[in-house]
């Protein structure tokens, strides 16, 4: 019969020591430890984003004027209310939808002419690419800026010099010499933010043509199909997510914008848009509170679009995975 005592050191000396290590982290802490890195990041995007917001916020509840400081009071959602009943501001409203619808539609049509030429193979394709590229690159006050210089200046613009060139070609001594931004001043500002924004819109419909499948136009032209039954039933269809995620990013951009607008007209002649409307009314009438609610309806609006935006580009992304 084995003694207990005798067996049981025996039993631990034959046994597997354990191999020494750390213990394993719980759970939770595992996964702080992977968001760790992502804290500055965090705490930065608050900072510079959430936090300014919030004080507008508060702002846009006083009747604030700056040339008034001591009778700064607050007043509720006054200031909300004088901004829907303000005519100068549904003025900017009614601006800003038009700006951004026309814009947005002349960008979408010229950059998928543009892209469904740069789909095909010709000779220097990539110095044509990089050249039409180029106008999206530039900062936006710098392309203003050439518009209201290089091109609308009634003295030595580019424009009234083709206007004399041809002229003179056509035997006539003094052709029109227009003043561009006093006659046609929204036209002027839209046309500026067209030429920006097209390379945008065409690279988004340039790469969703070279995302649509070779095998499928292959099968509809082997069907008889010419170029535009290819086109309208195989290539349009397959660019409608594409368009929808050019239209909302153009719209998001395009409503925010205020350079063009502030150096080629500088918000006169009818063409003041939201973002000048709100500068105007804290810098130049110094009205604290109601300039901030103003912006507190302008991104809340931007925010909603925003939203759509965001689906629109996950709803491609899974479309993308699952033909993938």
């Amino acid at each position: 019969m084995t003694d207990p005592l005798t067996a049981a050191p025996a039993a631990r000396a034959g046994a597997v020591p354990r191999t020494a290590g750390p213990r394993p982290k719980p759970p939770a802490l595992r996964a702080w430890a992977t968001r760790a890195p992502l804290l500055p990041a965090l705490v930065f995007l608050i900072a510079v984003t959430q936090l300014p917001f919030a004080a507008t916020l508060v702002i846009s509840l006083f009747d604030w004027n700056a040339l008034r400081p001591g009778e700064r009071r607050f007043t509720g959602l006054s200031n909300y209310t004088a901004v829907v009943h303000d005519a100068g501001l549904r003025d900017a409203v009614v601006t800003t939808m038009v700006l951004t619808a026309s814009v947005v539609v002349t960008s979408l049509v010229l950059g998928l002419l543009l892209a469904l030429l740069l789909d095909r193979s010709f000779r220097g394709r990539g110095l044509v690419r990089t050249l039409l590229i180029a106008p999206f690159l530039l900062v936006p006050v710098a392309a203003a800026l050439l518009w209201k210089h290089v091109l609308y200046n009634p003295e030595y613009g580019l424009l009234n010099g083709a206007l004399t060139w041809a002229g003179r070609l056509f035997g006539v001594d003094s052709p029109p010499q227009p003043d561009w931004i006093s006659s046609m001043p929204l036209p002027a500002v839209e046309a500026a933010l067209v030429w920006q924004w097209t390379p945008f819109m065409m690279l988004i419909l340039l790469a969703g043509l070279q995302s649509r499948s070779p095998e499928t136009v292959q099968a509809a032209r082997l069907d008889g199909a010419g170029d535009w039954q290819v086109f309208r039933y195989v290539t349009l269809p397959h660019l409608r997510r594409y368009l929808e995620l050019g239209t909302l990013l153009g719209a998001i951009h395009i409503v925010q914008n205020f350079d063009a607008v502030f150096t080629v007209t500088s918000g006169s002649l009818g063409t003041a848009n939201l973002p000048y409307a709100i500068y105007r009314t804290f810098y130049q009438a110094h009205e604290y509170g109601q300039a901030s609610a103003a912006g507190v309806l302008v991104v809340t609006g931007s925010a909603v679009i925003a939203t759509f935006a965001l689906r629109v580009v996950s709803s491609l992304f899974r479309g993308g995975v699952s033909r993938g």
